[in-house]
């Protein structure tokens, strides 16, 4: 590709990604996006691209392959570990490190915030992401630690874990954004996402016929 060619993408990927992220995926136009990267050609974000799922996974790629990596190296080292702990951190410490490395401001926790909220594009990027050898490769770690689980409560928790992980970096980024955020590192943010999914995974499940109703006046 030309290099032209390669810093249109590269301007017209960074600006979508900003604008995705403070704005939201459909209250975006090509045009806008087109216009915040400069370029005077209406077309050129389809023309690259071609629609708005092309783009999104455009995105996610230039991010997601040096998180995959840092991913593959934690699962290698894991290996059989019967720890419920270790194999949250691979979900986890991969995605904070690179925010971490790209430096501030940064526009993707929040930018895959957005994503998640739209149900075609959060099963494109939960698709994309289960095809990645490393993330089986954890995934399948992960359920040899945990104790045997009811299917409904198992998908239960890992959609509360995804929702942890997403909202709460994406917040992380909000705040470091608008200057708000308290004196930590996305190091420590790993942390306590860490120990709250683990304890969420570990958790006991209370049979159905146990669970107490909450009545009005004590929520």
């Amino acid at each position: 590709m030309a290099r032209n060619a390669v810093s249109t993408r590269e301007s017209i990927l960074t600006a979508a990604e900003r604008l995705f992220a403070e704005h939201g995926v459909t209250a975006v136009s090509h045009r806008q996006i087109g216009e915040a990267a400069g370029q005077g050609n209406n077309f050129a974000v389809g023309y690259h691209f071609g629609d708005r799922i092309g783009l999104v996974r455009a995105i996610l790629r230039r991010h997601t392959e040096p998180i995959e990596r840092t991913r593959a190296r934690m699962a290698e080292r894991a290996d059989e570990s019967r720890e419920t702990r270790d194999w949250v951190a691979c979900l986890v410490e991969p995605f904070t490190e690179h925010l971490a490395e790209l430096g501030s401001p940064t526009w993707f926790a929040r930018f895959g915030e957005q994503v998640m909220t739209d149900p075609v594009l959060r099963q494109v990027v939960v698709d994309d992401a289960l095809a990645d050898e490393s993330i089986r490769r954890v995934l399948a770690g992960l359920n040899r630690c945990l104790p045997a689980l009811p299917v409904p409560v198992h998908l239960e928790r890992s959609d509360m874990a995804r929702h942890l992980i997403t909202h709460r970096c994406a917040g992380r980024e909000r705040a470091l954004a608008e200057g708000t955020e308290a004196q930590c590192s996305w190091a420590h943010t790993a942390t306590g996402l860490i120990d709250a999914i683990t304890g969420l995974w570990t958790a006991p499940v209370t049979p159905i016929g146990a669970r107490k109703p909450v009545r009005k006046d004590e929520t």
